[in-house]
């Protein structure tokens, strides 16, 4: 059986709605993604669908070479999983991405987390839950935390997680391209 790999993105974009995040978390990456590829070229999430608008959101496909992201710091992890995982989360994000009209952002879920009362919605995630939910849901790795109290950085919580980067996320690219070569 051949393994794969899959990477989780944790970002900071700087924006308003990510600074207020932070004063409750106190950590230094508050968005969650996850890709299918080293590249980053298909990287999926919930978050705003318009750049300047935080409270219209969904599940989205991330360009990280828009200029919403030129600023933005992150921390990439990679873990390794079978080709039926893989296949799993291909599967459940492809039929997320064909029916995206029919999903939320959990803007009210994240409120929940403040007082730590577990609170799902049908079709509505945040950025970690969504991950998470992708993960659980392919049996990566099944979280004992509820997936929506699931914040950034409870994903990488004593899981075989390796971390591959860590600064600008424009640098990451030319920065992978020097470590193959």
């Amino acid at each position: 059986m051949i393994n794969q790999k899959v990477y989780i993105i944790l970002t900071d974009t700087g924006t308003l709605f990510t600074r207020c995040i932070k004063l409750f978390t106190r950590k230094p990456h508050n968005h969650a993604s996850i890709s299918l590829d080293a590249n980053l070229g298909q990287v999926y999430s919930f978050g705003r669908k318009k750049p300047n608008n935080p409270f219209i959101g969904g599940f989205i496909k991330e360009d990280i070479h828009h200029d919403f992201y030129r600023k933005s710091k992150c921390v990439i992890y990679s873990i390794t999983v079978t080709e039926e995982q893989y296949e799993k989360i291909m599967e459940k994000i492809k039929k997320m991405e064909e029916d995206k009209r029919h999903y939320r952002y959990n803007l009210i879920g994240l409120l929940f987390i403040l007082f730590r009362i577990p609170y799902n919605r049908k079709n509505a995630y945040f950025c970690s839950q969504f991950v998470a939910s992708i993960l659980n849901e392919s049996g990566v790795i099944y979280f004992e935390k509820p997936l929506s109290l699931m914040t950034p950085y409870d994903l990488l919580d004593d899981y075989k997680m390796q971390r591959i980067y860590e600064g600008n996320l424009q640098g990451y690219p030319i920065s992978m391209s020097n470590i193959v070569a």
